[in-house]
């Protein structure tokens, strides 16, 4: 009886500390500054709808969240810090189709998407463009994978590095139409537009904002969109699956994810946080002027997307035989 007594009185001493440990754990907002990290530099695509999300969200939550920007390696260095990063809810990460789908197939990578980090919502997505320089001599996909076909192998398209996006909608459409486009990494998207403009490469499978100002100024020809449905913002242009290859999709996504160890209730709060932000209408107007569609889901179909492209992209990985090399 004394022993029960004597367990008791431990169990009531202690559970007072581990309630409260447990509830200064899940604090929402943190007490600490929040950090959305983005995998690239400042002045992208990414960079512009993070900051967009981070300044509604801070808002909302009344508290700065600070966007970090860690350029390198096609976003892989950011994945890494932030699967390391402190699982307090303080730390989210604007995770990328690459790294979380892409790169570990093609490279080795320093941490496991699905493993390290956790999904908390769908972020963005837009298409590519797929466009060629004028002295191709092309005015439509039917004539570019013409010109593949007579010419195997001395048809190249640019993207912007191995296991990227554009580098994948590429090796895509390879497989689809039965060409063999030659594949020609860069560093980044301004290179890559650099040498399509000089005529220096054929065709590149570009983000639309990068594009469209030379689209519009004469200097590219745009051949097909990759997404199932036209974007509002090029109504003109088909998409690749209506222009003889249905079902084909290879759209670029960004999506919040955080430290797998983070607790759930956090992932959930934030959940929350990001669905309201993505459905604010000013937010929604704001990305749709940036070409960006806004993509909120819960976290389990965050989980779907991201393992179903997982199977998507690595069996063409396979298929091609593509490496970081």
């Amino acid at each position: 009886m004394k022993k029960f007594r004597l367990r008791r009185a431990i169990v009531m001493a202690v559970l007072p500390l581990l309630l409260a440990s447990q509830g200064h754990a899940q604090d929402f907002p943190p007490k600490k500054p929040v950090t959305l990290v983005v995998g690239f530099a400042a002045g992208g695509a990414a960079d512009a709808a993070a900051r967009l999300i981070a300044k509604k969200l801070g808002e909302n939550i009344g508290q700065t969240v600070v966007v970090d920007n860690r350029g390198g390696a096609g976003g892989n260095i950011a994945h890494q810090q932030v699967a390391a990063g402190p699982a307090d809810g303080s730390m989210l990460l604007f995770g990328s189709i690459g790294p979380l789908t892409i790169a570990p197939h093609v490279m080795k990578v320093p941490y496991e998407p699905f493993k390290d980090l956790a999904a908390v919502s769908g972020g963005v997505n837009f298409p590519n463009v797929l466009v060629v320089h004028k002295g191709l001599g092309v005015k439509n996909l039917a004539e570019f994978v013409a010109l593949s076909k007579k010419k195997p192998g001395s048809v190249d398209f640019a993207s912007t590095g191995a296991g990227s996006a554009s580098h994948l909608a590429g090796e895509l459409f390879n497989q689809r139409a039965g060409i063999d486009m030659v594949h020609v990494p860069y560093k980044g998207g301004a290179p890559a537009l650099q040498d399509l403009l000089g005529e220096r490469i054929a065709s590149y499978f570009s983000a639309p904002p990068t594009a469209l100002p030379h689209v519009e100024s004469g200097r590219l020809i745009p051949l097909a969109t990759t997404g199932l449905v036209r974007p509002a913002y090029m109504p003109n242009i088909p998409t690749v699956a209506e222009s003889g290859y249905p079902g084909f999709e290879a759209l670029n996504w960004y999506a919040f994810v955080a430290p797998s160890k983070t607790p759930a209730a956090l992932l959930d709060r934030w959940n929350t946080e990001i669905v309201k932000v993505l459905n604010d209408a000013g937010v929604k107007d704001a990305l749709n002027k940036h070409g960006l569609t806004p993509q909120p889901t819960s976290r389990a179909e965050l989980t779907a997307f991201m393992k179903k492209e997982d199977v998507k992209w690595s069996a063409i990985v396979r298929e091609r035989k593509i490496t970081a090399n």
